[in-house]
């Protein structure tokens, strides 16, 4: 996703027009699709993924000119705006919070690349089993590594992958803060530092590993859905 400013777009994908060529045009108001119906069958299996993007039923809202302006910029930088910020378009305070943090950790300057931020987000996701991250982010790895089978690797078990120690310790670090959170303790953070990280990489890592947490868990209580397009990226 995109900042707000003249910076670059999140490694969300290259720019990619939908299936039938057309381009996604954000409106001041945004149109949300929900209410999914449990009798409704389709071929693929993601056919309404873009229409219908969670299980709740929340009444649109009017964007802000802020947010009407990063919603055209996504669609000019990605070609398409994340489902992501659809979902949280019901309430401008929220939307406006996730993407200043989402941007503030993901965008902004750090000790971590963003390809090292990426991997972090999905190995959470993994183990959390959040699908609307894994097949994001998932995408993001794969176009950022310019490795499609990295990108494999990391939605599957980043354990199977042939990272460097510096990779591996943060994953192992990030995803230990997940699981198992109440045993971290000083001898975690000393690995850290031991293989090169500072404590404000420390913190870095813990800030990106703690908000995937929290959007993975809300995206599997609304049962949130990702763009098609994610699936096709960087492949």
């Amino acid at each position: 996703m995109p900042k707000a400013s003249t910076k670059a777009p999140a490694p969300s994908g290259k720019l990619q027009k939908r299936g039938n060529g057309a381009r996604s045009r954000p409106s001041a108001k945004l149109k949300l699709a929900s209410g999914r119906d449990a009798n409704m069958t389709h071929s693929p299996a993601n056919a309404d993924d873009d229409r219908i993007i969670t299980a709740l039923n929340l009444p649109e809202t009017e964007l802000t000119p802020g947010m009407a302006a990063y919603f055209a910029k996504c669609d000019e930088k990605l070609g398409f705006v994340p489902n992501v910020l659809r979902a949280y378009a019901f309430d401008m305070a929220k939307l406006e919070a996730f993407v200043a943090m989402y941007n503030d950790l993901m965008l902004a300057p750090s000790g971590l690349s963003k390809l090292e931020r990426e991997m972090i987000a999905v190995a959470v996701s993994a183990h959390n089993r959040c699908y609307y991250c894994l097949v994001a982010h998932g995408a993001a790895v794969r176009q950022l590594s310019g490795d499609p089978a990295l990108g494999e690797l990391m939605v599957m078990n980043y354990r199977a992958a042939r990272l460097s120690k510096r990779q591996r310790a943060m994953l192992d670090f990030a995803v230990k803060l997940t699981a198992e959170p109440w045993i971290v303790e000083e001898e975690d953070r000393a690995a850290l530092r031991k293989i090169g990280f500072t404590d404000r990489d420390i913190w870095d890592i813990a800030a990106v590993a703690a908000f995937f947490n929290m959007s993975n868990r809300v995206a599997t209580a609304t049962d949130m859905r990702p763009n098609t397009v994610y699936h096709g990226q960087a492949r």
